[in-house]
């Protein structure tokens, strides 16, 4: 089974045509009975090659982080930024292995990382709030983020974006941290806000491929499944949702952001915002289940509920998609994927 990368690597080599791509690419989703667009397709497996080279990688990185952290955690940090760059030259440059390229480059951004936090900051504790430390740990994020873009550079695996995405948030929220003394008052709509400029910049990548043909789309991919439990979690946060059992009116509050969480979702044609804030959803059903008297059969019920939803919600998505995008200003509409 060929993969849109394997397809984007054939017209990039002359193989293919574009044209013959994108026919290739309708072809089989029409068998599907969906757009292409709609398939919101990522690679991750190529075969069982790739979980096998992946628990190979994995078993040497977490050796040559218990060796080199035997000395210092610094080195051990080192030793597996530098043997995850090394294996992303043969199975990322040369294989395009899909499992493996996201655990490598996963390991050299954390590698460096601790490398950077082992010489800045030894003896740091983050639970103790010192504001130098916690600079310290910035800067160490701040090497995370030119790792990141490094890694981009050389090898363009798509979560590599959303890999030092991730980390650029962690020098924002650090430094926040480190400079807010009242941090319980602000940490929650900071969040908010790093997973709303998170979501814009997955959106800018997601309007440069409409189509969706290309690794823009990818990147995009990833950037939505960062932004998603940055944005659901500080909400139902903020609702007091997480401090205890939610009242009947905080749980309706809640399945009425999911539903329109599920606008957003249908609009950009994006999963990702649905399946962060599912946990929530079916804790709030479970309690409204109980407050109505079925108790015994509470979770059974928000489960069987919330499934079936889903499930019918994924067999008329592009039904769906379509009318929710009609209801929407052609200014935005002109950014959003097509609906075939």
């Amino acid at each position: 089974m060929y993969s849109d990368s394997d397809l984007e690597a054939a017209v990039a080599a002359g193989i293919l045509s574009s044209d013959t791509a994108s026919a290739l690419r309708n072809h089989v989703a029409a068998r599907r009975n969906s757009p292409a667009v709609d398939e919101e397709n990522f690679r991750l497996l190529t075969g069982f090659n790739d979980i096998f080279v992946a628990i190979a990688g994995i078993l040497l990185l977490a050796g040559a982080a218990q060796i080199g952290g035997q000395a210092h955690m610094a080195l051990g940090g080192g030793l597996v930024a530098a043997a995850a760059w090394g294996l992303a030259e043969y199975f990322t440059r040369v294989r395009r292995m899909a499992l493996p390229s996201i655990i490598f480059l996963l390991a050299f951004v954390g590698g460096v990382f601790a490398t950077l936090g082992g010489i800045l900051v030894p003896e740091i504790n983050p639970r103790d709030g010192d504001p130098t430390g916690m600079i310290l740990l910035a800067l160490s994020a701040a090497g995370a983020v030119m790792a990141a873009w490094l890694h981009w550079r050389r090898f363009q695996v798509p979560i590599t974006v959303a890999a030092g995405a991730a980390a650029l948030v962690g020098v924002v929220a650090l430094l926040v941290v480190a400079s807010v003394p009242a941090i319980e008052t602000v940490i929650y709509p900071m969040l908010l806000l790093l997973g709303i400029a998170v979501f814009a910049f997955a959106m800018y990548w997601d309007s440069s491929d409409r189509a969706r043909t290309s690794r823009r789309s990818d990147v995009a991919f990833w950037l939505h499944l960062l932004a998603a439990p940055l944005i659901a979690h500080p909400v139902f946060q903020m609702l007091g949702l997480l401090d205890g059992d939610p009242s009947i009116s905080e749980a309706v509050v809640v399945i009425l952001l999911y539903v329109a969480m599920g606008f957003v979702a249908l609009a950009i044609d994006r999963r990702a915002l649905l399946v962060s804030a599912l946990g929530y959803v079916i804790y709030a059903m479970i309690a409204l289940f109980r407050e109505f008297g079925a108790i015994s059969l509470n979770v059974a019920l928000a489960g069987f509920v919330i499934g079936s939803a889903l499930l019918m919600l994924s067999a008329f998505w592009h039904t769906v998609r379509a009318r929710v995008v009609r209801l929407l200003p052609e200014q935005i509409v002109n950014g959003l994927p097509a609906t075939g």
